[in-house]
Formats: C-alpha cells, sequence, structure tokens
C-alpha cells in the first residue's frame, strides 16, 4: 500500500501545520491546531508525541511547533498533491470552483510518486491552486503576502492575492460575490463599530464582516 494512504492522519497534522504558518502567518501551537482539525487537545498533545518522535515536528520553549526539515518535505508533497487535485477539479473535471478544496482533500492521498508528475504535466505545470496558493516545489516563490482585506485603508486599491479555502460555505459565499484570486478590490468604506467594511470588488459593491476579511490575502494593485 503506497504510504501516503497508510498515514493519512499524520500527514493532515503535518500539512495544517504548513498551512497555519506558511500560508497565513500564523505561530503554531496546540490549542490552535486543535480548533484548526476540530480535535480535543489531548488527541492533539498525543499525536504530537509521535511527530516528535519519528523527527516531524518539533516543539520550542514557548511551545509553539515546528516542522523539521524531514517533515516541511512531506507537508511539501502532500500540499503539493491537495493542490493539484484542486486544478484537475476545477479546469478538467468542471467542478465547481467551491467544491473543489473538499473534494481535493478526498483525493490527495491517493495521488501517488508516480501518478502526480505525470498529472503535474497534463495540467500545464500550474504555479497556484484555484484559491491563490503556490503550488510548492515548482520553483522558488516569493514569500506570500500577509496583508487581508481588513488591513487596507478607505481609498486602496489592491488584487486579491488568495481567499481561505477550508471552509466550503464561505467559498461559496465569496463565489456568488465574486471574490476571487486576480480580481482588484477597492476599499469604499470602513465602519469598525459595525465591524463591517465595504469594497467594490470588480464590478459589485460587497459589505463583509471584518473576520471574512480577514479571510480574504491582498496585494498591491501594482505588484
Amino acid at each position: 500500500m503506497p504510504k501516503q494512504v497508510s498515514n493519512v492522519a499524520t500527514d493532515d497534522y503535518l500539512t495544517t501545520i504548513y498551512r497555519l504558518h506558511h500560508d497565513e502567518g500564523l505561530d503554531v501551537i496546540a490549542v490552535r491546531l486543535a480548533d484548526r482539525l476540530e480535535i480535543t487537545p489531548p488527541s492533539v498533545a498525543g499525536m504530537l508525541k509521535r511527530l516528535q518522535r519519528d523527527g516531524l515536528v518539533d516543539i520550542d520553549g514557548k511551545k509553539q511547533i515546528h516542522l523539521t526539515q524531514e517533515g516541511l518535505v512531506r507537508a511539501e508533497e502532500m500540499v503539493r498533491r491537495h493542490r493539484l487535485a484542486e486544478c484537475l477539479l476545477t479546469d478538467v473535471l468542471k467542478l465547481e470552483w467551491w467544491r473543489a478544496y473538499e473534494e481535493a482533500h478526498l483525493l490527495e492521498h491517493g495521488i501517488s510518486d508516480v501518478t502526480e508528475p505525470r498529472l503535474y504535466e497534463m495540467l500545464g505545470r500550474p504555479e497556484k491552486s484555484p484559491f491563490g496558493y503556490p503550488i510548492p516545489m515548482t520553483g522558488a516563490a516569493p514569500p506570500l503576502p500577509m496583508t487581508t482585506l481588513a488591513d487596507v485603508t478607505e481609498g486602496t486599491a489592491v488584487v486579491i492575492d488568495r481567499v481561505f479555502e477550508e471552509d466550503e460555505q464561505l467559498l461559496r459565499f465569496f463565489d456568488e460575490e465574486g471574490i476571487h484570486p486576480g480580481v482588484t478590490a477597492m476599499l469604499e468604506s470602513v465602519a469598525p463599530y459595525r465591524g463591517t467594511i465595504t469594497a467594490r470588488i470588480g464590478e459589485r459593491t460587497v459589505v463583509v464582516g471584518t473576520q471574512v476579511a480577514n479571510r480574504i490575502w491582498v496585494r498591491p494593485e501594482t505588484s
């Protein structure tokens, strides 16, 4: 049996650590990991001991969790397969954009070292996922911008770089409102006491809460 099929739980932990730190710029601690995985803290503590034993993670004096080099390589392998699966689903199978993350999560563990390079070539060597995330190991990528739409000042135009992909209902909202990577957004107003912002997204005016705006990463319009 291929190793990626037999170690699903380990791979899920490693990819979640990778996403939290690399994609979102967050410090990874056990409570945050438990929350994202929707697993009890004692279960997370037990798995972290196993991952430390296997040389896949380190935990520093501040209780922050870091991937070792071996853990990073393994996480990148799985993230790469996941994002290639997303491209396959949206570009070839024409699955609805907002469904792709969950469906790719089912497929990623079935992509082997043999089929992954062929899938990559067949898809035209994509550099990013449908949600704007870089596909690991396609070259030296610059650091991801960590500015979110909630950080932007009124009257500023930005380009949506990527959106949070792990919430299917949120993705469906993004899709309905045209909030996709590559689309220009102009921040029209901020209502801090209401906890909302109003932005011009493409041809539409959209009002979102700051919590949602923090799930939309942006880059300067000129970059």
